[in-house]
């Protein structure tokens, strides 16, 4: 069953503060973006300054350039899963074994302009391939709808691996994407930007789940 995931995208800790209580009364599972100002042009609150509510699941995607240097801080923090960047600076299949080993789920996002071919060697290190069409480091952005090719192949060389979106969802494009095999939609500007967030979750959720 696809979820939708809100997203934190948050320039201080108070932003960070008012987008988490606007999704605390509807939120299964929080999407929580940090940027570190190198990998990604801006930047969040630290690692250390993120929380969530203990009822919710947390994915932490980390827009670091280097992701190993928060490794031990991340076990204590005990996210549901934490998503780092193919592009990033990294072991990647040794970090994600040393969080598995604690129990935790690791993803891996790959960028608009990354082939999806380059993740083949390591994917299956993984529990989630986050094909990302964002405006790294802001909420918003534009569905490119281009990238579902990435989707099928994905499945096709994983099948089994959990597949998220992450950039421009909203109600017009998530049933396309719901029938293109994503399972997770982490959904920014459409529920954090709008009047009435509750409602706005509803909407898409209604899209979803109505045929």
């Amino acid at each position: 069953m696809p979820i939708i995931c809100p997203t934190i995208t948050a320039f201080d800790p108070h932003e960070y503060r008012v987008q988490m209580e606007q999704i605390i009364p509807f939120a299964k599972r929080v999407h929580i973006d940090l940027m570190d100002g190198v990998f990604a042009p801006t930047k969040s609150p630290d690692l250390q300054h993120s929380w969530w509510p203990h009822e919710i699941e947390a994915d932490i995607h980390l827009m670091y350039q280097e992701p190993e240097k928060y490794l031990d801080q991340l076990i204590r923090m005990k996210p549901h899963m934490v998503i780092v960047h193919n592009e990033a600076h990294l072991h990647h299949m040794h970090f994600a074994a040393q969080l598995h080993r604690e129990g935790i789920k690791v993803g891996l996002a790959v960028l608009k302009e990354t082939p999806i071919e380059w993740a083949y060697q390591i994917m299956h290190s993984f529990d989630h391939v986050l094909v990302f069409s964002g405006n790294l480091g802001h909420h918003g952005g534009e569905a490119d709808l281009t990238l579902l090719d990435k989707v099928q192949k994905i499945r096709e060389h994983h099948p089994d691996v959990e597949i998220g979106w992450d950039g421009g969802i909203n109600d017009q494009n998530i049933r396309q994407l719901v029938q293109a095999g994503v399972e997770v939609l982490n959904t920014g500007g459409f529920i954090q930007k709008s009047a009435n967030p509750t409602n706005a979750y509803a909407k898409l959720e209604s899209e979803i789940t109505n045929p």
